[in-house]
């Protein structure tokens, strides 16, 4: 009797699993040429210290450089940066003007305030991660110029990196595909044919601008996932390949989104990428159709949007595109999405409309202010509140000599903190074993390597490993240790490997303690208030799908924000099941309300294809409304959410 395979508890499970993918060669040029040329060029005009402030604005601004179009890095490498900023401006001045109690609280201060905009979402969670980690480094590390060089620089080096992520081409872009422009003639058009499906008659020229291969290859990932999703259909994959769907939606979104001087695309190219998302809506809302009601699919199906994917790829006609069967209102969908796609295939069109959420200050200020950002922030300030208490003790005291690298104790907690690294006890073995592993990896080239020569070029070799170990927190810490000791011995500062691994299980320790104990606040917040965005979300979309049959534009706003945000609440709550059981407990039930609400918007998108074939609900959508509404009623109360339901929404028959 063979035993059965040992399974890891889900914390256990998580520290062990990393990401997997190509690897992102862009994003290493980069990172190889962003802080180790800065720290030359200020070796070499002998402002070593000058260099490592740069090299570490290039460093942060290189973690969080992640795949996507360019226009989007500029919101995501910029923001952060700014607040990083912000923060070395305070924490410089604050640990040379104030004594070891009053700048605890200010960091304690800027704990409470950088955990509480964490919430608001992935832009906001690393601009509060970069605040409390430069403010730390600001107050602690010996430096000789004032507080606004400092700023200078760091902004400086940030703003390398995002010039070579503007300026340089992607890894692999031929230069064929560098150069600009296509050409339409829009007095061409489609002609249909039963047999032979859509066919383009347009002409042209396949060459493109590199400066949008991010939002090229994200809106052929659409294409692509909507092809999985159909292949998949009436498996037990689909579940699987529909939240896929979600995913790349919701990154062409993002990619396609990013903040622009004029309100709308400019650029033809960008403005025809525009379309060619948009054209993808209609055929992801029947494809979801389709996978709800669970038939199997004719081969030909999924053909349409495979080439579709492969024609914005290469930036080329669509041609020949299979027609679909027609024998049934979602199948209807498809074939009338597919003749909407191939026309915007070919005459383009302005792209406006991308169907984003629409998020005011307002609205993430109270997100900050609700439940999930009142928790996160209260404990996100007492950690590292107590870290730099603790931090200031031992240095004042001079614990193990003038302890000059005491900042690296509250750094530490920070990323220790933050949630969406991953459960806590997996962050904390992850740090723990990142950083023995850079502490040990350092000694030896600290050694014999020639200085600063041999430093610089292990700052750029580190600065080239990032992209690719921030497939796992522990590859992460152990590059970025060896990074930061690095400069440190580079900027003056003497060896510390050995004291950097007793300062992160400290670290660890205190993370531990205050990360487990019962205040302040109460458990799951942030669990209970992605749930509550996601059920009002499901709801407005249902309600507008009920009442406003014929406004598509704004039945697919309303669909992308019910996925997104049940997306976001699926995220948080599997991070909260891989907990260990004392902070995974308050989010009991959580996961029952996610496939609940996930079943509703589900049966909502197919009842807005059924209503746009026939006019009326069938019996069964309408009967899975119900139960489905009543189930949701259930589960929420089940997990202490309350009991509502969306008011004179009309199912009777």
């Amino acid at each position: 009797m063979s035993r059965p395979a040992f399974s890891p508890p889900p914390w256990l499970a998580h520290a062990l699993r990393a990401q997997r993918g190509p690897v992102p060669w862009s994003a290493v040029v980069r990172g190889a040429l962003a802080a180790g040329p800065l720290l030359v060029a200020a070796v070499l005009a002998e402002r070593a210290s000058v260099g490592v402030v740069a090299a570490l604005g290039a460093m942060f601004a290189g973690i969080n450089d992640r795949p996507g179009s360019r226009r989007a890095a500029v919101q995501r490498l910029g923001v952060p940066a700014l607040a990083g900023a912000g923060g070395l401006l305070v924490g410089t001045y604050a640990g040379q003007h104030t004594g070891a109690v009053l700048l605890t609280l200010v960091l304690t201060g800027l704990g409470l305030v950088a955990g509480a905009v964490s919430a608001v979402g992935p832009v906001a969670s690393a601009a509060g991660t970069q605040l409390l980690v430069v403010s730390a480094v600001g107050a602690g590390m010996p430096l000789p110029e004032p507080g606004w060089q400092r700023v200078l620089f760091f902004l400086a080096g940030a703003g390398w990196l995002l010039v070579l992520r503007l300026a340089l081409p992607t890894c692999g872009t031929s230069a064929r595909e560098h150069r600009l422009g296509y050409r339409s003639d829009s007095r061409l058009g489609y002609r249909s044919d039963s047999r032979l499906g859509y066919r383009s008659d347009s002409r042209f020229n396949s060459r493109f601008d590199f400066r949008f291969d991010g939002e090229r290859d994200a809106v052929a990932g659409v294409y692509d996932a909507i092809t999985d999703l159909l292949v998949a259909t009436g498996t037990p994959q689909a579940p699987a390949r529909r939240a896929a769907l979600t995913a790349a939606l919701d990154h062409a979104q993002d990619a396609l989104a990013g903040p622009r001087l004029r309100r709308y695309a400019s650029s033809a190219v960008e403005r025809r990428l525009h379309a060619q998302y948009a054209a993808a809506l209609p055929l992801a809302e029947a494809a979801t159709a389709l996978a709800w009601a669970g038939d199997p699919l004719p081969a030909r199906t999924e053909e349409g949007p495979r080439l579709l994917a492969a024609a914005v790829r290469e930036n080329t006609p669509a041609g020949p595109l299979p027609a679909p069967a027609r024998d049934v209102p979602a199948l209807r969908a498809l074939d009338d999405a597919l003749l909407h796609a191939a026309d915007a295939f070919d005459r383009g069109g302005d792209g406006r409309d991308l169907h984003t959420r629409r998020r005011t200050a307002a609205s993430a200020v109270r997100t900050a202010l609700g439940e999930g950002g009142r928790e996160y922030g209260l404990r996100v300030a007492l950690c590292f509140g107590a870290g730099a208490a603790v931090a200031q003790f031992l240095h004042r005291a001079h614990w193990h000599g003038q302890h000059t690298h005491w900042y690296w104790l509250p750094v530490t907690i920070v990323f220790l903190v933050k949630p969406d690294l991953g459960p806590l006890v997996s962050r904390v073995l992850s740090r723990a074993a990142g950083t023995v592993l850079g502490a040990v990896v350092f000694a030896l080239p600290a050694a014999v390597l020639p200085r600063p020569a041999g430093l610089i070029a292990l700052v750029a070799l580190c600065g080239a490993l990032i992209p690719v170990a921030t497939r796992h927190f522990a590859a992460q810490t152990a590059v970025v240790t060896v990074l930061v000791l690095a400069l440190a011995m580079t900027g003056g500062e003497p060896a510390a490997s050995w004291s950097r691994i007793g300062e992160t299980l400290l670290a660890c320790g205190i993370v531990l303690l205050v990360g487990h104990l019962p205040a302040p606040g109460q458990r799951g917040g942030t669990v209970r208030a992605r749930l509550v965005r996601a059920v009002e979300a499901a709801h407005a979309y249902l309600a507008h799908v009920l009442a406003h049959a014929d406004d598509h534009a704004g039945r697919w706003a309303l669909r992308r924000e019910a996925y997104r945000a049940l997306a976001e609440a699926c995220a948080v709550i599997d991070l909260a099941a891989a907990e260990l059981p004392a902070l995974a407990r308050p989010a009991r039930g959580a996961a029952e309300v996610a496939a609940t609400l996930e079943r509703l918007v589900d049966t909502t998108t197919a009842c807005a294809v059924h209503l746009d074939d026939s006019g009326q609900l069938s019996p069964r959508h309408r009967e899975r409304l119900i139960g489905l509404l009543d189930e949701l009623a259930e589960r929420r109360v089940q997990a202490g959410l309350g009991a509502t339901r969306p008011p004179r929404l009309p199912l009777a028959a």
